[in-house]
């Protein structure tokens, strides 16, 4: 699978990830001719190499006339998904454009309290937004990726100039966007995510965490508006694919000597439900030779807080630890089997020709409640069939 990581340590804004992608192996002339099929006037792009605290970098900026400016600086919502769906875009760019306009305007009508379908967005409603949130979608299907991971993002810190005024950074509808999603601030007194950072990477990210496992084909850097002193103020985004099915997880445990083990299930449901990959109960001893469980939780980094706080608030233990570690599992395929107690989905795993299969336990217990017959019976006639 081709992934592209996208590397937040200096934040993430619309010009950075247009630099960072045509660095990567978009021509601009491409990313024109696409740009093309958006019925939107008055603006050119232009690219230029720079140097970020020593570092080169490519910056993209998309340049608006000032007629123009004023024409789409208060456009809604309706306004912008017209836009958007009377192009002739991909299917891909247009569902994820609109998701991402929809998720922009959302946020601003959290920020003033007002419906989002009456919100003006100012400079968000602006051609430059358009030709950033469209052209990184155009990039990305350009260079084939299929997969978006992402770093932690860097908000920055201090304030920022908008029509509102000076407002604290992470501006408040970037706090809005990044809701679920790592983030930090290394200090630097800067605007380091701006909204059409936070949406392009909300939109486009399956996860968040360290770079998986690829072997790397190419890199781009773009670079964002200032030249920040002692910090290269650019977006690196990583291609390449994903050549290992090793990936890295957290693992959480605790010890719990005193809990009433009828309440181990429900915590173990709740903590599945909300993302675990795996949830296991060992018995151990403890001191003084006290008898015991250990609870363990494997999930996905951006998981381990939220399940964290289950495991405090839901069992009797004081507290958790954590750790991360490598796993390698097999991609996997579902197909579904035909039976006589009706359809049972398999699950499959190829491993150098060998495969490796296996029912649905819940389909088997659905079989056999309907028929009235044991599961181990249901069992014996899938895997005669497999």
């Amino acid at each position: 699978m081709k992934t592209a990581y996208f590397d937040c340590f200096s934040g993430i804004s619309g010009d950075m990830c247009l630099g960072a992608l045509v660095d990567a192996g978009v021509t601009l002339d491409d990313l024109r001719r696409e740009l093309r099929k958006v019925p939107v006037e008055g603006y050119s792009l232009a690219s230029k190499e720079v140097r970020r605290a020593g570092l080169k970098a490519l910056k993209v900026d998309v340049k608006v006339a000032s007629s123009q400016k004023r024409a789409t600086a208060g456009r809604k919502y309706k306004d912008i998904s017209g836009i958007i769906r009377r192009s002739s875009l991909s299917a891909y760019v247009k569902e994820k454009g609109l998701e991402a306009f929809e998720n922009l305007f959302r946020a601003e009508g959290r920020v003033h309290g007002k419906p989002y379908t009456g919100i003006h967005l100012h400079e968000l409603g602006a051609v430059d937004a358009v030709v950033d949130i469209l052209g990184t979608l155009i990039c990305l299907e350009k260079l084939g990726i299929k997969k978006v991971v992402a770093s932690p993002v860097n908000l920055g810190w201090g304030t920022v100039s908008t029509e509102h005024g000076e407002l604290p950074v992470p501006a408040p509808a970037t706090v809005e966007l990044i809701k679920g999603m790592p983030v930090y601030s290394s200090g630097h007194p800067y605007e380091l995510t701006t909204p059409t950072g936070a949406v392009i990477i909300k939109n486009i990210a399956s996860g968040f965490g360290s770079m998986p496992f690829m072997k790397l084909s190419g890199i781009g850097t773009g670079a964002g508006g200032r030249d920040i002193k002692g910090r290269p103020n650019v977006l690196r985004v990583f291609i390449g694919e994903q050549v290992s099915p090793e990936e890295e997880v957290a693992v959480i445990e605790t010890n719990m000597d005193d809990m009433d083990p009828r309440l181990y299930e429900p915590v173990m449901e709740r903590l599945l439900k909300e993302g675990a990959l795996d949830v296991f109960i060992t018995n151990i001893m403890m001191k003084k030779g006290r008898p015991a469980v250990k609870l363990s939780v494997i999930c996905a980094e951006d998981k381990r807080q939220l399940l964290s706080e289950i495991i405090l608030r839901e069992t009797t233990t004081l507290g958790v630890r954590y750790y991360r570690a490598g796993r390698t599992v097999l991609e996997r395929t579902t197909r579904k089997l035909d039976t006589k107690f009706g359809p049972v989905r398999v699950k499959e795993a190829d491993i150098g020709g060998a495969v490796k299969s296996n029912p649905e336990y819940e389909d088997l217990k659905r079989a056999a409640k309907k028929h009235g017959v044991p599961v181990s019976q249901v069992l014996r006639e899938v895997m005669k069939r497999i």
